[in-house]
């Protein structure tokens, strides 16, 4: 514990001297999950937050999670907590997070708290990275499912298998998504150091989270910092398509295995035979060089597949044989906001995805189109995240809309994290797009955006949407307008 200006901060704790948890900041999808979780596994759970909405708010009521709004110090008088978890986003100043100090309770971030009460006692499996999270995180705790483990999962997205971002189990194995994002406001150290790996897949690593880190390299340390973790008799499946998370894992005391798809970077685990199409992936996996037989995954794009791939080698070195693998491939229902179909108004397929950064918009669009490669695309890009707010990838995504018929760009609001000058210029790059053959329009407003889009999109078409926010319910007016334009034409 750390009895300092911060408060009580506990670094472990011990899960049979708890009863009460109060989680501050529980509105967010991170945090309403480990609610959720902590709720399944015995404790009395209380949360607060300055505003609850759905669908989380109707996941904490289902899960009988009361959620106090606003933050206020009265909250604590109500939850009688024996541990105050504090989220990411609460700042040092918030009235509740100040009372927990003043009172000298006991707290701890979500990810030490996470590492403490329910990693410690198993093996934790760590899918970190700049890309590809969410979805090879909840694709590898449904093999392990598929194949009778009884995995725990905790993952930064809905998995449509599961209807949750959580599972909790009996067997031994923990998936955990690892956001190398900072922890809290006392701990400004990665989220994944908590995590206590004994295997980690490692999808990539490109500059992000311009916010924290001051460059690449300082970046990469962070992931040197966590694969230092994993113990000797631990594993570590990394890329071969990033040849600096290669170099980092090769510094690992595990046993290291790469993956790829192309056959030029001569990974361990590879694939021929590939072949996209409307009902997803169809492979051979290529094992220490014999090839296998086909595999399906029910997903789209190369990067998927890289990221399947992943999720075979970590597998095989937790002992589960390929048709255990192939069984859990075939039978994924994917994660809300990959690549989801939200409807097809008057013709036109909607499809609503996380992509923000220039790498995840270039191989979505990509993925997109080899799973419809009849319908033009329509791409819609919300820049919202701290990094892609930034002109660090003004260039970039100028090269990552390629294969779209046409773009639709959000001007982003000023945002006080976001120094003066170092904005990305999107009506910049909304030229630079329509000089580059993809006729591009930029707006403001969200309402701006849909008239903008419902004019030009056609019958057949496809939109897709990308952002990692609510996007101003950009998606449920579009589906609206073409939904009012189909019955007008009626």
């Amino acid at each position: 514990m750390h009895d300092t200006d911060q408060g009580a901060v506990l670094d472990v704790v011990d899960p049979t001297s708890l009863r009460r948890i109060h989680l501050v900041g529980v509105a967010g999808t991170g945090m309403g999950s480990f609610a959720g979780m902590l709720k399944a596994a015995g404790y009395d759970v209380t949360g607060s937050d300055e505003n609850v909405y759905p669908p989380m708010s109707d996941m904490l009521r289902a899960w009988g999670i009361p959620a106090m709004t606003p933050y206020a110090e009265a909250n604590l008088d109500a939850a009688r907590p024996d541990l105050v978890i504090i989220g990411n986003v609460i700042r040092r100043v918030n009235v509740e997070a100040t009372a927990v100090r003043a009172r000298r309770l006991p707290q701890m971030s979500f990810p030490a708290a996470l590492g403490s009460l329910f990693l410690k006692r198993r093996h934790a499996v760590v899918v970190a990275g700049t890309h590809g999270k969410t979805t090879t995180s909840s694709l590898m705790g449904h093999v392990l499912a598929s194949a009778g483990r009884d995995p725990s999962f905790l993952v930064g997205g809905v998995t449509k298998n599961y209807s949750g971002n959580y599972r909790l189990g009996r067997g031994p194995h923990f998936v955990v998504e690892g956001d190398e994002y900072d922890t809290a406001y006392f701990d400004k150290g990665p989220k994944f150091l908590h995590y206590q790996p004994r295997s980690v897949i490692l999808t990539s690593i490109e500059l992000d989270h311009a916010d924290i880190y001051r460059d690449l390299a300082h970046y990469e340390a962070s992931f040197e910092r966590l694969l230092a973790l994993v113990p000797p008799e631990g594993h570590v499946a990394v890329s071969a398509a990033w040849p600096n998370a290669v170099r980092l894992a090769r510094g690992a005391r595990a046993h290291v295995t790469t993956y790829g798809v192309e056959a030029a970077l001569g990974a361990d685990v590879t694939a021929v035979d590939v072949r996209y199409g409307p009902e997803g992936s169809r492979f051979v996996v290529v094992e220490a060089g014999v090839p296998g037989s086909e595999f399906l995954l029910p997903l789209a794009g190369r990067h998927n597949l890289e990221n399947a791939l992943g999720v075979f080698a970590c597998a095989r070195a937790l002992g589960l044989s390929p048709d255990e693998v192939r069984a859990g491939f075939a039978s994924f229902e994917g994660v809300k906001r990959r690549q989801e179909v939200r409807g097809e108004p008057g013709g036109v397929l909607v499809i609503d995805d996380f992509a923000h950064h220039p790498t995840a918009v270039r191989e979505t669009i990509a993925a997109v189109r080899s799973r419809w490669p009849a319908r033009p695309l329509c791409a819609v890009f919300e820049p919202r995240s701290n990094t892609s707010r930034r002109n660090l990838h003004q260039d970039e995504y100028a090269r990552s809309f390629t294969g779209a018929a046409r773009a639709f760009l959000k001007v982003p609001e000023r945002h006080d994290k976001i120094p003066a000058g170092e904005e990305l210029d999107v009506p910049r790059l909304a030229r630079e797009l329509t000089a580059a053959g993809v006729p591009t329009v930029s707006a403001g407003a969200v309402p701006a955006l849909v008239d903008e889009v419902a004019r030009q999109v056609r019958p057949g078409e496809l939109v897709l949407v990308m952002s990692n926010g609510g996007f101003g319910g950009f998606i449920e007016l579009l589906l609206g307008r073409l939904e009012g334009h189909r019955e007008g034409q009626s």
